[in-house]
């Protein structure tokens, strides 16, 4: 849900990459915060572990554009995509104006991403909210990698609403910056039918 601040003329919408761990969600992350001017984007915050994962959040406050007069900011979140962080990524999930899916193409992550998608819709079902009603964004990452999913297979597990998605490889940054710019795209479209 948006938050709209009239002394400021602000809207700040939030964006969570959602999936399993290891699949860039934060390398998704880290290249648009590396890629974007700076007078366009907030601090970056990340919390991770040893092993590079995200324990909360990673969270990047970008400005896009006006509405009506109003400055939009999108605040973009990470949920921590391991199995024992379920608590964190159903209240990173409150509030959330759009999802980015981001699956990794490996065959044997296969079940790991169908595992998210469906943790992904009980917590937003939790939320009030239905799957098929948010702004969502599907990434299929790693597709530089020897062994990924053909594209008809990770749609029939993964996009059965036939919706937006997207190849990538966000190491190099191919195809995130087209992700993000459809979900905002989806996000301010549902901002100005409810304005």
């Amino acid at each position: 849900m948006s938050f709209i601040n009239f002394t400021t003329r602000e809207i700040s919408c939030k964006i969570v990459y959602y999936g399993p761990g290891l699949s860039g969600k934060t390398t998704n992350l880290h290249w648009i915060y590396n890629h974007t001017e700076s007078d366009r984007k907030g601090k970056l915050i990340s919390l991770a572990t040893e092993t590079e994962r995200t324990l909360f959040f990673d969270f990047l406050p970008l400005a896009l554009g006006k509405i009506e007069g109003f400055g939009v900011r999108f605040h973009l979140y990470t949920v921590p995509g391991q199995v024992f962080y379920a608590a964190s990524r159903k209240l990173i999930l409150k509030g959330v104006d759009g999802i980015v899916f981001t699956a990794d193409s490996q065959i044997e992550r296969m079940e790991a991403n169908m595992e998210s998608m469906d943790d992904l819709r009980q917590n937003l079902e939790e939320h009030g909210y239905d799957i098929r009603n948010i702004p969502l964004t599907i990434q299929y990452n790693k597709r530089d990698l020897p062994n990924v999913a053909p594209l008809e297979e990770m749609n029939r597990h993964l996009n059965p609403m036939n919706g937006e998605w997207f190849e990538a490889v966000a190491f190099y940054g191919t195809g995130v910056y087209e992700t993000l710019k459809d979900v905002a795209k989806k996000v301010l479209k549902d901002l100005r039918k409810a304005r």
